[in-house]
């Protein structure tokens, strides 16, 4: 799962339009990748690119629907063929990309990008949210853009918690494709992975895993709905209780690799 190049199964390129790329979930998936690499994105650009998974969720439901899954099956699928395509860089990429920081102050600073990160997208999906509550017309396509948001903030987390392993010097066996299973099943927990602990990394998820998973992207869905706002609430909101999950989650998976690997202190 990681390169020194710091991509994941492939190097995701600009989306092609819709229509184009053959199904709406492959589209979802190289949207979501460009959407969490490396260095930071422009609004105009990161609010075009969050339309378009939007509307590419929209058609992936209805062919959902019209197979009879249901929405969380549907979203835990979906965010399981997005996981390879989530770049992660290793250790020497991330402190170059950090400014030569090591140790703590490397964990320190992911941390930091990663919550700014799932901040920015909150901030954009409740504004959009709150768009559509201000447009009672349009109300029914804000369910597709809070899915669009719960997507690309759990890649976001996804891809902290692995390269807080990279950090950590805790390495997880595999290919790319098994080491994303073993960090979505991580996050799904809101753990670190142990590499020693029998079932920690597995080659596939299973029943369990899979309904893990289904319940932690439904919850994260459920605090994106708080957004639902007019004006400007659902922005602050979603902005807001983002940045709050991402610490959280950064401080518990730091903890637990911490107790298989102690770095150096960050320098004050």
């Amino acid at each position: 799962m990681t390169s020194k190049s710091g991509k994941t199964g492939g190097s995701p390129e600009d989306p092609v339009p819709a229509g184009e790329t053959g199904t709406p979930e492959r589209e979802v998936a190289e949207i979501v990748g460009r959407l969490t690499e490396p260095g930071d994105i422009e609004g105009a650009e990161r609010r075009r690119l969050l339309g378009r998974l939007s509307a590419a969720l929209s058609a992936g439901a209805k062919n959902a629907k019209a197979s009879g899954k249901g929405r969380g099956r549907w979203l835990a699928d979906v965010f399981v063929s997005v996981a390879p395509r989530i770049p992660i860089r290793d250790l020497a990429t991330l402190s170059e990309h950090h400014h030569g920081l090591t140790a703590e102050a490397l964990a320190d600073d992911l941390v930091r990008t990663a919550a700014k990160a799932t901040m920015t997208v909150g901030a954009i999906g409740g504004a959009l949210a709150a768009a559509e509550f201000a447009a009672p017309p349009l109300l029914l396509s804000a369910p597709a853009q809070l899915v669009a948001e719960t997507l690309v903030v759990a890649a976001i987390e996804v891809k902290l918690l692995a390269e807080l392993h990279e950090v950590y010097g805790v390495h997880i066996p595999g290919n790319g494709a098994q080491r994303a299973v073993a960090f979505v099943n991580a996050w799904s927990k809101q753990r670190g992975v142990d590499p020693m602990a029998p079932g920690s990394v597995t080659l596939a998820l299973g029943a369990a895993a899979k309904t893990a998973l289904r319940n932690r992207l439904m919850r994260t869905l459920g605090r994106h709905l708080t957004t639902l706002g007019p004006f400007l609430t659902g922005a602050v909101a979603g902005g807001t209780l983002n940045r709050a999950a991402t610490r959280k989650l950064a401080e518990v998976v730091r903890a637990d690799l911490r107790s298989r690997h102690e770095l150096p202190p960050a320098k004050s």
